[in-house]
């Protein structure tokens, strides 16, 4: 397991994780997982996704980092996750002043947390029942249709409505997400 740049897994998370997406994701830690010269696991850590949502697990907003993304080729090793997680998360406790660790499993796309059980995350709740957008056979959380630039909605944001309007796009409701937690350090 290493730190690298985002750019060393934009195209392999892209192409193996579920959501088939990174854009939006703000990420201030990446890591990669090589098996000899092959690519075989890629992570994301960055701030919430949702505004605000850190006031839940810390006291300040640099106390508190999600776990965007996560992926691995199927045949990996026994226990690869767990143990890509936990390097990880030791990589961050020694080389941050990060005290809490937040992701969510999505039982919407069938997971339900094993792996962060596995590594010692506890379950804390669940998020809210909500919805997504669906468009040209992708799949686009309720907020892009909100993404603003300088007071203007972005293009992407704009095409996205249209396909709204003209019903090219359809809302889906969603299950609410698991919601883990894993405590760095102790205040």
């Amino acid at each position: 397991m290493s730190a690298c740049s985002r750019n060393e897994i934009k195209e392999f998370i892209e192409t193996l994780h579920y959501s088939h997406n990174i854009n939006g994701v703000m990420s201030t830690h990446c890591f990669k997982l090589m098996d000899g010269e092959s690519l075989i696991g890629a992570m994301i850590y960055g701030s919430m996704g949702m505004a605000n949502a850190w006031k839940k697990y810390g006291d300040s907003e640099s106390d508190v980092i999600e776990l965007r993304r996560l992926v691995l080729i199927d045949d990996t090793k026994h226990n690869a996750e767990s143990f890509f997680i936990g390097a990880t998360l030791r990589w961050l406790k020694k080389n941050t002043e990060i005290k809490t660790v937040v992701s969510y499993a999505d039982p919407n796309n069938g997971h339900t947390g094993v792996i962060y059980r596995a590594s010692n995350f506890k379950h804390v709740g669940m998020t809210s029942p909500g919805k997504v957008l669906i468009w040209n056979g992708r799949q686009y959380h309720d907020k892009a249709i909100r993404t603003k630039y300088k007071g203007e909605l972005k293009p992407f944001a704009k095409k996205l409505k249209e396909a709204l309007i003209n019903g090219e796009a359809v809302y889906h409701h969603t299950k609410g997400k698991y919601i883990y937690v894993f405590k760095l350090r102790h205040s």
